[in-house]
């Protein structure tokens, strides 16, 4: 655990508070002190829930560390069940009070509720928030779940399948499963489940009847898809249906484990209108950053290089777990990948690779705020607005639309942006008249000629230099200071602008 003034992922009972969330009649009882209690603002702001999330902590100061914490948590854990009257009960403890070591699982269990009641180890000093939710989830699953329930003969020839990974606080996840049950349900295949996300114990129980699981966010669930293969014999997608070639390649990858027939082309993108208009030569070889999870980092690099014509120049995730994997496709991009949980580390990495455009979390948008470069958001985490009232799916067809937008929409401000730089001379676009209503992150005219004082600046190389589109006019001037300094030149003329441009460009 490391103390920092940002954090992609919370310590893991804020993982176990995502699955718990998301589920019908599950309450979390944690035991934690005062300051750990912050879960009605995780999901009653940035989700907009409607309700509390079904957590209750212990609550204790500091002055009852002298005394018997333990009793505490009993007291809690009672009034908890007696309140809530849940199905399922599920008990931990946050990384201060595992430090006193009461055991709430132990305590539990001696308690005796007469529902079922399951204990989460949860190192906070060791795994974080993604490692919390898959264990939750695992624990869940594996306490719950009827052994002796096996798959009858399909009705109609229709297969049976579980959905399996979403949670609270997870990115566009509800209308991730809406798009994905719909494509499954054309397919011929019949929904057994979705969880963790709105399922119940009762449902858990029943998790055998599915023929296979389609797996949406393997690092929630792709633990309880192993032991769910290796328990009821049910296979699983590997497949993450983000973008147009990922979301064909899951449905033949459904096909083959539902034994369904091939059926007429359901895709139903627009990327064929995208590549064959003028406007994408605009954006083709645009240098493009990733960084966020894993699954929704890979899976973006794949649609930014087939789809859409982009340059990977940074390709990182913030969860160790899944760290070979990003590694593997970094590889294919030749670049080198950026693993790490330190969100400066990532914004010197975006520096150096000086892209066009970021796609990431809520904290690269505030690194290309900084640095004035466009920025979509991808993964979570992510603030409030990226938890939008219309349907905004990350996968399937409908979501391969979504991503072209939203990744498009911030290069196309940019491009306005440098229209107004070409028309500056017309009345209406002059200096005098201001920067326009989106140039509040890029350089403004007035800002450019603020040069550094070793080394100046002719005339018309600064005319030339704000011809340069804003989004990379940054790199242009740095590159082109440096190249000016390491000759000893104290002022650059249109003819070192030129120099540099072509010193860079080799």
């Amino acid at each position: 655990m490391k103390l920092t003034v940002w954090t992609y992922e919370g310590p893991p009972h804020v993982g176990a508070m995502r699955v718990a969330t998301a589920m019908d009649d599950v309450h979390f009882v944690l035991h934690a002190p005062q300051g750990d209690t912050y879960a009605d603002l995780l999901f009653t702001m940035i989700e907009r829930r409607s309700e509390r999330p079904p957590v209750a902590y212990t609550t204790f100061e500091a002055r009852d560390l002298g005394g018997d914490t333990a009793n505490v948590f009993k007291k809690t854990l009672n009034e908890a069940h007696d309140r809530f009257d849940p199905d399922l009960i599920l008990v931990g403890a946050s990384c201060t009070a595992e430090l006193i070591q009461d055991d709430p699982g132990g305590l539990a269990k001696r308690i005796g509720l007469p529902v079922p009641v399951v204990p989460l180890e949860l190192p906070s000093f060791s795994k974080k928030e993604h490692w919390g939710a898959s264990e939750t989830f695992y624990q869940i699953v594996r306490n719950l779940a009827d052994r002796t329930v096996r798959r009858a003969k399909p009705v109609r020839g229709r297969p049976r399948c579980n959905i399996l990974g979403p949670t609270a606080l997870g990115f566009r996840h509800r209308d991730d499963v809406s798009e994905i049950a719909g494509l499954l349900s054309y397919l011929g295949v019949d929904l057994n489940i979705v969880a963790p996300l709105h399922a119940s114990p009762a449902d858990i129980k029943q998790i055998g009847h599915a023929d296979f699981n389609v797996v949406l966010y393997p690092e929630i669930a792709e633990t309880t898809a192993r032991w769910l293969e290796k328990t009821f014999g049910q296979p699983y997608t590997k497949t993450i249906p983000i973008g147009v070639g990922a979301t064909r390649e899951f449905i033949q990858e459904v096909r083959e484990l539902g034994n369904l027939l091939e059926t007429e082309d359901l895709d139903q993108s627009n990327l064929p209108w995208w590549s064959n208009s003028v406007d994408s030569t605009y954006f083709t070889g645009k240098r493009v950053f990733i960084f966020g999870d894993a699954t929704h980092a890979i899976a973006a690099a794949r649609v930014a290089t087939e789809e859409i014509g982009f340059e990977v120049v940074g390709l990182g995730c913030y969860n160790r777990e899944f760290a070979r994997d990003v590694r593997d496709a970094a590889k294919k991009y030749g670049v080198e990948a950026l693993i790490t949980d330190d969100y400066l580390e990532v914004e010197d990495a975006i520096s150096k690779a000086q892209p066009e455009l970021i796609l990431g979390t809520q904290m690269e948008r505030h690194i290309a705020k900084r640095l004035g470069v466009p920025c979509a958001t991808i993964a979570a985490p992510v603030h409030v607005h990226d938890y939008p009232a219309r349907y905004s799916p990350q996968m399937g067809f409908e979501g391969a639309n979504v991503i072209f937008d939203t990744w498009i929409h911030p290069l196309l401000m940019g491009l306005e942006e440098h229209l107004l730089g070409m028309f500056r001379e017309d009345f209406e676009f002059n200096d005098a008249a201001g920067p326009s209503h989106i140039s509040g992150h890029a350089e403004s005219p007035a800002t450019v000629t603020e040069l550094p004082t070793s080394v100046g600046w002719a005339p018309e190389a600064e005319a030339e230099l704000r011809k340069v589109p804003f989004f990379v006019r940054g790199k242009a001037r740095k590159n082109t200071e440096q190249f000016a300094r390491e000759r000893h030149l104290d002022t650059i003329s249109l003819d070192t602008l030129y120099e540099a441009k072509a010193h860079y460009g080799r």
